[in-house]
């Protein structure tokens, strides 16, 4: 392939990747409780979100064959990483072969800040209005409340991504 061919092929990846994270923002579940779901990760430990209360909460919806889902992936860890202690990056993927599918994905890539949450049986997509498209991505407050929800995939790298992340964290 020539420098001209690579230089396409580079536009061409870049233009889908910006039509693949063109979520929306949704403000009209503002105040609703993060929902009481159980998820696993692939040692077969728990977590229930409703109890992590005490920092906002970032929770993301994804799965392996999610194009925009996966675009984020490594947006979603920088973002974790950036953020350190102030905000609690959750990502949970809904694949229903749960670590079958998790545990190679993030082996193939270098994804050292997001935790492998999975959620085989959709509990948490249904919690969510009968059932999400993906990607899915909820801010909660630290008191566990619903702050915004983005809709389809979205640039976590973009200053507007995190202005919107400062709603839930306290005023200093």
């Amino acid at each position: 392939m020539d420098a001209q061919q690579q230089e396409n092929s580079a536009a061409a990846k870049a233009d889908a990747t910006a039509e693949e994270l063109t979520g929306t923002l949704d403000r009209s579940h503002a105040g609703e409780p993060i929902p009481a779901v159980t998820v696993t990760d692939p040692s077969g430990a728990s977590l229930v979100l409703a109890e992590t209360r005490g920092k906002p909460v970032l929770l993301n919806l994804w799965a392996t064959w999610c194009a925009p889902c996966v675009t984020e992936m490594p947006l979603l860890d920088q973002l974790a990483a950036d953020l350190g202690d102030e905000v609690r990056v959750l990502t949970v993927s809904e694949d229903m072969k749960g670590a079958e599918l998790v545990t190679p994905f993030f082996a193939e890539r270098d994804l050292p800040n997001l935790p492998q949450w999975m959620d085989p049986k959709n509990d948490l997509a249904f919690a969510f209005d009968g059932g999400a498209s993906l990607p899915l991505t909820v801010l909660y407050d630290a008191e566990g409340k619903e702050v915004w929800r983005v809709l389809g995939g979205y640039d976590w790298s973009s200053a507007e991504a995190r202005t919107l992340i400062e709603e839930a964290l306290p005023a200093t």
